[in-house]
């Protein structure tokens, strides 16, 4: 979830060059050619959901897939050994690591895979590939090939904290990391500070206080919030707050995994002023004037006696 992460990627694709479904496993006496070339023309990806803390929260699914996918494509692959080994689950496929740096260029190889009839596992660091994670690119490519995609869906860190967060969750969107830059990200959320829905962010944490303080001119200080920190992990904590509050929390240290869910901007009453314009429109278009008063003024929540008043004021002017 973090996006300082990828830095740390320097692995290539693959030492041993392009990917066949051919290929031997790592571990002796796995399927080998046989198996994989049986289901040549079936192959499929995978998109698979991985703990975004709690190692309980791994499906069954995922640690079959792991052991039996032909391939496994990684975010990170020291990451991937070190969460198979605490699910208790040997990788049976071949490990390749498949990163924001590498995902353009791994991708075709990792579909001729597909096409050849193997199965082809994508997982990231945590949650879901795809969402602020590697995966977008290859699901992308598969759907152009015409090739079978599917997921294996499980934790997700955007879910988890717009339920936790104590926040409308009936409509949200997710807008992901917010711009590093101060001013690129003062006009990025200058742009949703009229957005109704509950708005869920990633961050890092030493980004936070900053994200934080921006949102308060964005957005008004007394916007509900959340900030949600190591989300199913020892330590997880929300905090609840008004945008200014949770900004002065956030000035001092904060550590771990960070999403911050925002609630969308409120109805913006309309004055009778500004719907005259629309009823007069409406009348000159051939509706009948009260009856167009009577629909406006009852959506916007005003007295049709003084939008009528209004609407005829200025007809005649």
């Amino acid at each position: 979830m973090d996006d300082d992460r990828h830095d740390e990627h320097t692995e290539p694709v693959d030492e041993a060059g392009p990917l066949r479904v051919d290929e031997p496993h790592d571990a002796p006496g796995d399927r080998l050619s046989g198996a994989s070339a049986s289901r040549r023309g079936a192959g499929r990806l995978v998109l698979a959901a991985t703990p975004i803390g709690n190692s309980g929260d791994a499906s069954q699914r995922l640690r079959d897939l792991l052991t039996s996918a032909d391939v496994v494509a990684a975010e990170d692959t020291r990451r991937l050994r070190a969460l198979a080994a605490r699910l208790g689950v040997t990788v049976g496929g071949r490990v390749v690591s498949h990163h924001e740096h590498n995902e353009q260029r791994s991708a075709d190889e990792l579909l001729d895979v597909v096409e050849g009839g193997g199965t082809v596992v994508v997982v990231t660091d945590a949650g879901m590939p795809a969402v602020s994670d590697p995966g977008f690119r290859v699901v992308a490519a598969a759907v152009r090939r015409g090739l079978d995609v599917t997921a294996a869906p499980g934790p997700s860190a955007v879910l988890t904290a717009l339920a936790l967060s104590g926040l409308p969750t009936d409509r949200f969107c997710f807008e992901g990391f917010a711009p590093r830059r101060p001013g690129e990200r003062a006009r990025a959320l200058a742009e949703l500070a009229d957005e109704r829905r509950t708005m869920v962010f990633f961050e890092s944490p030493h980004r936070v206080a900053d994200l934080l303080a921006a949102m308060c001119d964005a957005f008004g200080g007394d916007r509900p919030a959340a900030v949600c920190r190591e989300l199913t992990k020892t330590y997880e904590e929300v905090r609840r707050g008004p945008l200014a509050e949770l900004a002065t929390w956030a000035a001092g240290e904060v550590r771990g995994e960070i999403v911050v869910v925002v609630q969308g901007a409120p109805r913006r009453r309309a004055s009778v002023p500004d719907l005259v314009p629309e009823v007069l429109a409406r009348s000159d278009a051939g509706e009948r004037l009260k009856d167009v008063v009577a629909d406006v003024a009852t959506t916007a929540g005003v007295p049709k006696r003084d939008l009528y008043s209004a609407a005829l004021e200025a007809r005649a002017r």
